[in-house]
């Protein structure tokens, strides 16, 4: 065979393969909107199938009638935006700091920053409750932290103690080290305050970073589960995710309006993930390496 053959042959192979994979990937995602669709005996008949006999709406009206879905979705709404509002704004001051200026202790300090990444979010689940819980003048608290509940079953429990991360420090230090330090030694030179270099030079640099670390924590803080469940009892409060697990129960799970649920849940982060994707590849590209 001529070079050119296998070379054909071999394209054959990897689009088949592609494919393969891209249907494996992309099946559960129109499953679960199929059947969002259909009825419950039809679910169980044939689960496996992508069409419906009986195409219903059913299991939309259900979501809504059986919980407040609407109160949920708002609450996870405002949330993940918190999270988003404080991880690239601390972020980037932190990560500013890191890169651009020069003070004792710095690579200690963002040595055990990273180190920090290291320890897996269940083991100090514990302790952020305790720390929540106590924390003084808060919540019914006293100046020494007994008497009340703190920051528990509050917004607040859920948006500081992942207003900024480990990751978003790191991951904006990398791109402010691209940006050229002459900018910074010229505004000082007239004048200008540190901030004001962060704020109006460098921060309007970073939009590709700020948008893709936007998306990443609007993802995580829309998807987190098992925090908002142990910090939040009153149900007014309750986040999506949280909300869905109202549709599993021990012996039966209502698919139907699981399914409904979720597709609805999915819709956020999908508009998100295709209005800001030029920004979300150009962060990842240039994150990783200095010019």
């Amino acid at each position: 065979m001529s070079r050119r053959t296998v070379k054909n042959i071999k394209s054959v192979f990897w689009y088949i393969g592609a494919l393969i994979i891209s249907l494996i990937t992309v099946y559960p995602f129109l499953w679960m909107i199929a059947t969002s669709f259909k009825p419950e005996a039809e679910i169980y008949s044939s689960s496996l199938s992508l069409f419906s006999e009986n195409f219903s709406l059913a299991n939309y009206t259900k979501v809504f009638d059986t919980i407040p879905f609407g109160r949920y979705f708002m609450n996870s709404l405002f949330l993940a935006v918190a999270g988003v509002l404080t991880n690239i704004f601390l972020g980037a001051l932190a990560g500013y700091s890191f890169a651009k200026l020069k003070f004792k202790g710095r690579k200690t300090m963002f040595s055990l920053l990273l180190s920090s990444m290291m320890i897996p979010g269940v083991i100090t689940m514990i302790p952020q409750f305790l720390v929540l819980k106590n924390f003084p003048l808060v919540g019914g608290n006293n100046i020494f932290g007994q008497g009340g509940q703190g920051f528990i079953n509050h917004y607040a429990a859920i948006i500081l103690p992942g207003a900024v991360g480990a990751y978003a420090v790191f991951f904006m230090k990398q791109f402010f080290e691209t940006l050229p330090d002459d900018l910074a030694e010229a505004a000082r030179m007239d004048g200008c305050s540190e901030f004001r270099i962060f704020w109006n030079i460098y921060l309007p640099l970073i939009l590709p970073a700020a948008i893709t670390l936007g998306i990443m924590t609007f993802q995580s803080g829309w998807n987190s589960f098992m925090w908002p469940m142990i910090v939040l009892n009153s149900k007014e409060m309750m986040t999506i995710q949280v909300g869905l697990s109202t549709f599993q129960y021990q012996y039966n799970t209502m698919y139907g309006p699981l399914m409904a649920g979720t597709v609805i849940a999915t819709i956020p982060t999908l508009l998100v993930f295709v209005f800001a994707q030029k920004y979300y590849i150009q962060g990842i590209a240039f994150s990783g390496g200095k010019e």
